[in-house]
């Protein structure tokens, strides 16, 4: 359907919202309002419209108060997902200016992402009403539209993905634009590698200097080129490149404070010392000397950079011009050429089963080694399964199952000659996407079963959680933070603190930033808990001995002795837990590029801003896939092949 859109345009200034979608994007009217109870907040969502199943409300803001703040609009999502699975909300505040879209983007065997996105009634609206383009249906379309339909075009207008797209296809063009203007690399392979690696520090620069770390400047790398051409003028020896970026980064950056000449202050202004390896002297900088990049390079790469805001925040993204560090994972998946380096980019959802089904499990055996009492089948941990089992089954399991089964498909549940309509789609309260009546019946016994078996404790294998499909990073974090006894949490704090996670193929970091994502929660589950246990031993210290607990007062007083505590979690997981090997040492690059720009992404300000810390040794090139199998092969081939003597083979 074409969108008129100076009509849509109208309602959107107007908060005509239920205009907009009834009259504009061809939806069909609702009235079915619903309210939530959040935090003891009573919230009415008005229906505005809807289509096959999806609907669409309005949270109007009580007057005097203010727009629900992201995580009461998270939490409001989440009750509002219990009536009505498929669903747009539109925050809208008082005063009647300022709009916010939620989307959730719900997926099969991928985790739940929120989309978001805001208007102020004084914008032109136009990254908005591009997005409802893809809302927009005409009565051509009317007999064969179905929920899927509905649901794409929601994933097409607000995801994420595109909005990396679209910024992947311009950033081929000023790369291959860039790559022009390098001269004094004569090899075209080290050259392309050159310009890539200029792109990433300074797309690494783009996201700090937002965050205001750089010389308390938003804009510092073009105000810096501005000034720098003032008063050297353009393209002089001394260029910008030569002149102030690798002094940015070999001697800014790459230095401690105490250790830069002091007229080095005066170009850089304030900038922190990252370490890190990311912007020390680079291989390529070594073998070239004389690499020379006019100015004119930056003033277009520069122009590019500033038509986007950059965020290293998680938050979801809300406009066509966003983006975060995902983009760069994106970019080097689309950049390679796939067929001759063999490389494919494996997806969040095959990279988060896959690490969560591998490393909980190796933490739960790591456990029980140490305290095998917990994991007696009646014990406290396999209780949780036993006494809230529904907490455990994900919401796609449980969609629809308490429901009662209208007559007619009821009627075939005993009866297989009475089945005569269960292979049509079955009813919105019911049904996953596309689902029909006896894909639902299935699902339905399925989960019957499931709960069954847990209320009865016959689970008590992290192995069973893998073979029912159960959520078992929330049994993780629950088994934690529920642990009875200081030897439990002792255990699974000794297991996590010392689990190696290798990805010999790590590319852009896919694998390993799952493992991240699994390893953070437990993390902060086992602070928490030794907080707890700490500080009842204060509320009862007349009772107990004072060098009680010594350990977890330990490593709470080194979390204490860090400025900000998730920077703290991320790091021990990045230095500790995580490795990885890749045969590209541009993968190598940008995998650590994305590490070190989520430890930043954790600092508020630049005085909290600790060095990044050296991940060579964690994240480096080679080729995994020959060598060695044995030590015993490794000495064999030293004692032929260098002369060294055996002993000196078994000291090394």
């Amino acid at each position: 359907m074409s969108l008129n859109v100076a009509r849509a345009r109208h309602c959107l200034q107007g908060f005509k919202l239920k205009d907009l979608f009834t009259q504009e994007l061809g939806w069909d009217k609702h009235s079915a309002n619903l309210f939530v109870v959040v935090d003891g907040q009573a919230f009415t969502l008005h229906a505005l419209a809807q289509k096959r199943g999806m609907q669409v409300f309005e949270c109007v803001a009580p007057p005097g108060g203010v727009m629900p703040a992201y995580p009461l609009r998270r939490k409001i999502e989440r009750q509002t997902a219990k009536s009505a699975h498929e669903h747009i909300v539109i925050y809208t505040d008082p005063a009647r200016t300022l709009q916010t879209w939620q989307w959730v983007r719900r997926e099969p065997g991928r985790p739940l992402a929120c989309r978001e996105h805001t208007f102020h009634k004084s914008q032109p609206g136009d990254a908005l009403l591009q997005k409802l383009e893809n809302l927009a249906f005409d009565l051509a379309e009317e007999e064969k539209l179905t929920l899927v339909d509905v649901t794409t075009g929601a994933r097409n207008a607000f995801d994420l993905d595109r909005v990396t797209r679209r910024f992947y296809d311009k950033f081929k063009t000023e790369h291959t634009a860039f790559l022009s203007f390098i001269k004094g690399i004569t090899a075209q392979g080290d050259r392309e590698w050159y310009a890539s690696l200029m792109l990433n520090r300074l797309m690494f620069v783009y996201f700090i200097q937002k965050k205001g770390f750089l010389d308390s400047d938003p804009d510092y790398l073009p105000n810096r080129l501005k000034t720098v051409q003032q008063l050297k003028g353009k393209n002089t020896f001394l260029s910008f490149y030569r002149h102030f970026l690798l002094r940015l980064f070999h001697e800014g950056f790459a230095q401690p404070e105490k250790q830069r000449q002091q007229e080095l202050d005066a170009v850089l202004g304030k900038v922190p010392y990252l370490n890190g390896g990311l912007f020390d002297v680079h291989d390529l900088e070594q073998a070239n000397k004389d690499i020379q990049i006019p100015d004119a390079a930056f003033d277009r790469l520069f122009a590019f950079f500033d038509a986007y805001q950059w965020h290293l925040d998680a938050r979801p993204l809300r406009a066509d011009n966003e983006i975060n560090p995902d983009v760069l994972g994106y970019i080097f998946e689309k950049y390679i050429n796939q067929k001759q380096m063999g490389a494919y980019y494996t997806k969040e959802d095959i990279t988060g089963y896959i690490a969560r089904n591998t490393i909980v499990p190796f933490l739960f055996n790591a456990a029980e080694k140490h305290c095998a009492i917990a994991f007696r089948p009646e014990s406290a941990v396999w209780r949780l399964l036993r006494d809230d089992p529904d907490r455990y089954l994900y919401a796609a399991v449980r969609k629809g199952v308490d429901l009662d089964l209208p007559p007619a498909i009821a009627a075939g549940l005993e009866d297989v000659s009475r089945r005569d309509g269960w292979n049509r789609p079955a009813g919105n309260g019911f049904a996953l996407p596309t689902e029909s009546w006896r894909e639902h019946v299935a699902r339905r016994q399925r989960c019957h079963e499931l709960r069954a078996r847990l209320q009865s404790g016959a689970v008590h294998s992290i192995d069973d959680l893998i073979t029912y499909n159960l959520d078992i990073c929330q049994f993780a974090e629950d088994a934690i933070a529920n642990s009875e006894g200081p030897e439990l949490l002792r255990s699974f704090y000794r297991a996590i603190e010392t689990v190696s996670v290798l990805d010999p193929t790590c590319g852009s970091g896919a694998f390993l930033f799952a493992a991240l994502n699994i390893l953070q929660p437990l993390y902060e589950a086992c602070l928490d808990r030794m907080q707890a246990f700490v500080d009842d031993l204060e509320y009862a210290r007349a009772k107990q001995p004072e060098e009680k607990y010594a350990d977890f007062r330990k490593i709470l007083g080194e979390v204490a002795g860090h400025p900000n505590r998730d920077y703290f979690i991320l790091k021990s997981i990045v230095v500790n837990n995580l490795y990885g090997v890749d045969v590209m040492d541009e993968a190598v690059e940008i995998c650590k590029l994305r590490l070190f720009l989520k430890l930043v992404a954790q600092v508020d300000k630049v005085k909290h801003l600790e060095p990044l810390p050296d991940i060579d040794f964690n994240i480096r090139p080679g080729n995994t896939l020959v060598g060695f199998a044995s030590l015993d092969e490794v000495s064999r081939t030293l004692e032929v092949g260098l002369g060294f003597e055996k002993e000196t083979v078994e000291a090394i």
